[in-house]
């Protein structure tokens, strides 16, 4: 073979190397870059030409499905009652990336991409049918978290319903709200454009505030700092512990009020089971000072504080659904600690957070990992998954759940009788903070489950700056959803 010849050859060899190394670039190394790149047009084609899977609620209601229609796109993605639902569903839309809801957390598994659901796609292209999505069947209560969204109404706040002893969220409320259905049309202009003025709105209304929202707890708090320092051995339900009508901030000239006289005590002194039941504000500011932050501290931690939680899905399956942490001070001054310690100042939580709270005093103390999917069905309805109640922590024993739960109890029979329902026992813990100046700016919050005895429902709910009292904006919500919960 001469040197042309020879070179020639070369060169052929080479650029059948560069070729293959391209193509094996492409179809495996870069596959899912170039599949969700924003400009492949081919892909966004491909998936919404196969019917994406059902999200439902727990007794079959269909929250979301794929219609067919006569466009180039297929299957048209519809949100039953889309505002109601949102926060749990999220969106599906040809212009932006599903990142939040069922819609992200569990989106490979919808359009038929999971590994889960190989033989289904190797049927489908044995056959010549289409691929179709799995269906996600959750844990909402469609009656509990209709119910919820109807309470809060033009209210800014929210709601979650949990069962206690499974972590299973029944209701998860945001208000104000957003139609799913809007970002879901197949006219791109108007899609971008109901995108824009989502973003755009001062309220907020895709912000789930459930889970990723921060609000002060307020005296919802002092169930955590209860809870903290009966697992001490030093306190007791009919321990007198100080309060007084004020209380001085350690090393501040600041003086700590009550908002009610009986909070006081008498002759600077109150039982734990009323100063929680009056919500005494200076008897926790001393008690948490007393325990120091490093108990306090812990018992939050135990409780879910700290870091974010999980609730659905994983890389595997989609874009997960967390929680935002809730927080307490690290290493705080005794003046910081007092705040905290009422749940003001430097204590930010999350009405799921505050919701895991009420259902860890209502489980003998153990704390269940929150979710929202029940399980998951292939196209032939055979079951791919199923949840599994998972503890998350003992976050205290079984003898402090039951002594803080007659406290709990007594915030009820003693300070707020009228949010009682007959023939059931209730245990909750209201809040009021104060997020401005005055009463005129305030996160209303209440916690508590039923029955107290035997519980199957705990609720958290907030309802964000308002002029009235946790008891008295939250309040009847709680006693209104609790009602319909223990009636089915």
């Amino acid at each position: 073979m001469n040197v042309s010849l020879r070179q020639l050859f070369t060169a052929v060899i080479a650029l059948f190397v560069v070729l293959g190394m391209s193509t094996t670039m492409m179809m495996a190394i870069r596959a899912n870059e170039l599949s969700s790149d924003p400009r492949n047009t081919r892909a966004l084609y491909h998936e919404f030409a196969a019917p994406r899977g059902a999200i439902l609620a727990s007794d079959g209601t269909v929250l979301a499905k794929s219609n067919p229609v006569n466009d180039s796109f297929k299957y048209q993605r519809v949100y039953a009652n889309g505002k109601v639902y949102a926060p749990v569903t999220g969106f599906f839309s040809i212009t932006h990336s599903a990142d939040r809801g069922i819609e992200a957390s569990r989106g490979r598994l919808l359009s038929g991409q999971a590994d889960a659901l190989f033989w289904e796609r190797f049927k489908a292209v044995l056959t010549g049918s289409t691929n179709t999505g799995a269906s996600i069947e959750t844990s909402i209560d469609p009656k509990l978290q209709e119910l919820a969204y109807k309470l809060l109404g033009d209210n800014d706040g929210s709601v979650v319903v949990m069962e206690p002893s499974t972590g299973r969220i029944l209701a998860m409320v945001s208000t104000p709200s957003y139609d799913p259905s809007a970002l879901a049309n197949h006219d791109l202009a108007a899609t971008n454009k109901a995108y824009s003025q989502l973003i755009a709105d001062q309220s907020n209304p895709m912000i789930n505030r459930a889970t990723s929202q921060l609000y002060p707890p307020g005296s919802t708090f002092k169930t955590v700092v209860a809870a903290a320092a009966l697992e001490s051995g030093k306190y007791e339900p009919d321990t007198q512990i100080p309060a007084g009508a004020e209380y001085t901030l350690p090393g501040t000239s600041t003086k700590l009020p009550n908002s009610s006289a009986i909070a006081a005590g008498t002759n600077g002194k109150i039982s734990f089971a009323d100063a929680l039941a009056y919500s005494s504000n200076t008897a926790f500011a001393q008690l948490g000072v007393e325990l120091g932050s490093d108990k306090v501290d812990a018992m939050a931690k135990k409780l879910g504080y700290g870091s974010a939680v999980t609730i659905d899905g994983s890389d595997a399956t989609g874009y997960p659904m967390r929680s935002a942490a809730a927080q307490f001070p690290d290493d705080p001054t005794d003046d910081r600690l007092a705040l905290a310690s009422i749940g003001q100042g430097d204590n930010a939580t999350t009405p799921l957070q505050n919701a895991m709270i009420a259902s860890a005093v209502a489980n003998d103390g153990k704390l269940m990992k929150p979710t929202i999917v029940d399980r998951v069905r292939s196209s032939d309805l055979s079951v791919l998954s199923e949840t599994k109640p998972q503890v998350m922590s003992e976050a205290f024993s079984k003898d402090t759940a039951d002594k803080l739960t007659g406290m709990m109890e007594g915030v009820i029979t003693k300070e707020y009788p009228d949010l009682q329902i007959p023939g059931v026992k209730i245990a909750a813990k209201t809040g009021t903070a104060q997020i401005g100046t005055g009463n005129s700016s305030i996160d209303g919050w209440i916690i508590g489950f039923a029955p107290a005895d035997s519980p199957k429902i705990a609720v958290s709910v907030v309802v964000h700056n308002v002029d009235l009292y946790g008891s008295m904006v939250a309040g009847p919500i709680m006693k209104s959803l609790m009602e319909e919960a223990l009636k089915q």
